[in-house]
């Protein structure tokens, strides 16, 4: 099962990081470059403990469909969300944020394991975990960016 690690300094109060990465909203606006949006469950605001929230996007050029349940909530330091359904046979998605001198560390964690069995293992050696290393990154940054640009 791979594990994809990601960390990003952020020159923003924590609980400003926090609710950036939980919004629906700011999410459909750091992931425009797969179209990404909510089409059902909660579909625009702030992610909470017990929702779910179903993001139609485009990967690999195909459109695709996949749900997701947050599954902890500890404010504002912490957040995990986990597919219900969707393309990976299943994931865990753990969001913390570490308050640090002038801003926040923020910390994802993706652990996922691919469909198919050992077809999956080798799409993930091939591509996958380089394409979601490359996604998380890039969402990581724009966050960042709307975060520093607020005050």
């Amino acid at each position: 099962m791979p594990v994809i690690e990601h960390q990003q300094f952020i020159k923003a109060p924590v609980e400003v990081c926090f609710d950036l990465a939980r919004n629906v909203d700011i999410h459909t606006q750091t992931t425009s470059k797969t179209r990404e949006r909510a089409v059902s469950g909660v579909t625009e605001g702030f992610l909470e403990q017990g929702d779910t929230v179903t993001w139609e996007a485009t990967h690999f050029g195909i459109k695709q469909r996949l749900t997701a349940k947050v599954t902890v909530m500890e404010k504002p330091h912490k957040f995990v969300d986990v597919m219900v359904t969707g393309a990976f046979h299943s994931f865990v998605h753990t969001h913390q944020f570490i308050e640090e001198a002038g801003g926040t560390m923020m910390i994802d964690k993706f652990q996922y394991k691919s469909p198919f069995g050992p077809i999956g293992v080798v799409a993930d050696k091939l591509f996958l975990e380089k394409y979601m290393t490359a996604f998380i990154a890039s969402r990581a940054k724009a966050l960042k960016k709307i975060a520093e640009n607020m005050e």
